[in-house]
């Protein structure tokens, strides 16, 4: 039950910042569905131990093949399913607690949170660039095996 609510509430989260982002309305479901997918995944991940890096590289990687797919799919540019769906993966958190901590004296904490948010982010980058990495024509093989 849990992981349902969590793809649910990811989804709406991820739908509201694809309004506020001016997605086109006919992609807000796709863009809430690609927030949720990443989300969940990496939640999925994190429950079975990893720490936060991992999952967010994997996670990552995941959701810009998806954006790929959708893009090619519905004759879309892929950054309008990749920066909504990143949404939910953005370390915000850790920007916060990493900046509390500095402010409030506590240089251990504040220094390893940074380290984590800087690594999480870091992950990020790289699920982008390898989800780059793979050829177009690959997916535009999706959009072709469709029509058939």
């Amino acid at each position: 039950m849990k992981f349902i609510i969590q793809f649910i509430v990811a989804g709406f989260a991820t739908l509201s910042f694809a309004v506020l982002f001016s997605a086109p309305k006919k992609e807000l479901l796709y863009c809430g569905f690609s927030g949720a997918f990443g989300w969940i995944l990496y939640y999925i991940l994190v429950q079975l131990g990893m720490s936060v890096v991992v999952p967010s590289l994997i996670a990552t990687f995941c959701l810009t093949i998806l954006a790929r797919i959708f893009a090619v799919i519905r004759s879309t540019p892929v950054t309008v399913y990749l920066l909504t769906g990143i949404f939910p993966l953005v370390p915000g958190a850790g920007i916060f607690y990493t900046a509390y901590y500095l402010f409030t004296n506590d240089r251990a904490f504040s220094s390893s949170k940074g380290i984590e948010t800087f690594e999480v982010a870091g992950a990020i980058v790289l699920g982008i660039i390898f989800g780059f990495g793979i050829p177009q024509s690959l997916f535009h093989l999706v959009k072709k095996s469709g029509r058939n």
